[in-house]
């Protein structure tokens, strides 16, 4: 069968979306009261819908791949000990997008008092300004909800941020409207504490200024904050999960080592573990549209195979600096390429619904380049070392798939001396025409699961992919003339 490659990012919005419910109707304190409602806090109530998703057997962290029996485990231990939790991982391992899937597991509405900075749960107010209207106001305090995605924090930490971004500092509009430098109700705050009740995600915390993450001891471990000689006594509430590079996250990197003491869990992650998992991560995440839209091209199985055997060889790669990394990216930017190549074929021929070929991936590889960090001892060779990658990804996808098959109906077009020229500019139809009939054509495209033979795009990939492996397993040979490629004999 076909395989196609789609983003499914838009879906799952849009399925969220549609299963959002109104929020209670519930506007104040006596209200809220009167209803039952209990407090409990952050971490509990992260703990309660784990637990309840895992004992009826539910997904926790949609989207993830790769990590269910590794990273996921680990990570479930830390949030039902109410850790916070820092991810170690090489770039492009899915850090950050594991940590998006957290808010998932707060209740979909909670209770703040309306209008307050850092969300403050009607029972329990922290803040100068909710304790004063809580005296005021008794039950009559108003209620706002606030749905879980508005309860998720995050910021990419770089060398400017400053310790106002993170925790707070002196609003002078505040101070313009006639309040006392004294009065905590002048403090802006930040948005850990904005963040108060939810998730905060900090990314790249090493690359924080030491000065700056010694911001974050209080908040980690005391729960309280400190604003330009403001002793605030604020009890946050909140779940904080950072991510670094391990090769950062040393004592001889950039991070404090009481910064480290205070994580109640690290958790290692890693890149795909099988080609499966590889394989499963490009369909879902490379933004490529379906067949026949007008703008997009079909992307067959056996390609997404090439390019995940590709990704998995460049990391494996001695010539690549392995504490670098080479990230998801690589593989979704090379599916994501290699389709715009075919779609611009269509828009220069004027060929119907494109569908990728072999040809289609070496001009791809300059575009990658940027993405892979070589040891220093292979400058100057990097294309040379992608191409001889992307050959042997090749070479390994043909011997899976068509390495036993019978193509003596596609060898005897060449049996005479005869050539056949291929290139990432020549439509399908033409292709066809220049191979001629080859009997079996629908064993070979029955081998690479895909159906349609009456499609010329999709008789075109299977017989280009079975022309190109002839050719890596020396049954043939090729001569590449100006970006064209011919096969002979």
């Amino acid at each position: 069968m076909w395989t196609y490659c789609r983003t499914v990012h838009s879906d799952n919005q849009t399925r969220h979306a549609a299963a959002v419910t109104s929020p209670p109707t519930i506007t104040t304190l006596g209200e809220l009261r009167a209803s039952g409602h209990t407090y409990e806090s952050v971490k509990e109530e992260i703990r309660r819908n784990l637990l309840t998703r895992m004992r009826a057997g539910e997904e926790r962290f949609p989207g993830i791949i790769g990590f269910g029996q590794t990273v996921v485990p680990n990570l479930e231990r830390a949030l039902l000990a109410g850790h916070d939790t820092m991810l170690l991982g090489e770039r492009g391992q899915g850090k950050t997008r594991l940590i998006r899937t957290l808010p998932e597991l707060l209740d979909e509405w909670t209770p703040a008092v309306a209008g307050c900075e850092i969300n403050d749960h009607p029972y329990h107010p922290v803040c100068a300004r909710c304790r004063r209207l809580a005296a005021e106001q008794g039950d009559d305090l108003p209620v706002a909800w606030r749905h879980r995605s508005e309860r998720y924090g995050e910021k990419l930490a770089t060398p400017d941020t400053s310790v106002g971004d993170l925790i707070g500092d002196i609003d002078p509009v505040k101070v313009a409207e006639g309040r006392t430098l004294g009065d905590p109700e002048t403090i802006h705050f930040g948005l850990v504490p904005r963040t108060n009740r939810g998730v905060f995600c900090l990314n790249e915390l090493p690359d924080l200024a030491e000065r700056i993450q010694v911001a974050l001891l209080n908040v980690l471990e005391e729960r309280d904050i400190g604003v330009r000689g403001y002793a605030l006594r604020l009890p946050l509430d909140l779940i904080l999960v950072a991510s670094a590079n391990p090769e950062d996250y040393t004592s001889r990197g950039r991070i404090i080592t009481p910064l480290k003491d205070r994580f109640g869990a690290e958790i290692r992650t890693h890149y795909p573990p099988s080609l499966s998992d590889e394989l499963a991560l490009i369909s879902q995440e490379a933004q490529i549209a379906a067949d026949g839209a007008d703008t997009g091209a079909a992307l067959p199985g056996h390609l997404i195979e090439v390019i995940a055997r590709f990704t998995r060889l460049v990391r494996a790669s001695p010539a690549v600096d392995s504490r670098s990394g080479v990230s998801a990216r690589f593989a979704i930017a090379a599916a994501e390429s290699a389709a715009a190549s075919a779609v611009r074929r269509a828009a220069l021929t004027g060929e119907e619904r494109p569908v990728v070929r072999i040809c289609d991936l070496p001009p791809v590889v300059t575009s990658l380049r940027g993405k892979v960090e070589f040891e220093v001892s292979e400058e100057g060779r990097e294309q040379e070392v992608l191409d001889h990658l992307l050959r042997r990804a090749i070479a390994d996808t043909f011997r899976a798939t068509l390495g036993n098959a019978d193509l003596a109906g596609l060898l005897a077009r060449f049996e005479e001396g005869g050539t056949v020229e291929s290139g990432d500019l020549l439509p399908a139809a033409d292709l066809l025409r220049r191979v001629g009939e080859v009997p079996g054509l629908a064993r070979i495209m029955d081998r690479l699961r895909m159906d349609g033979g009456e499609s010329p795009g999709q008789a075109a990939a299977a017989l280009e992919f079975a022309l190109e492996g002839l050719y890596l397993m020396r049954r043939l040979s090729k001569d590449v003339v100006d970006g064209s490629a011919v096969y002979r004999t």
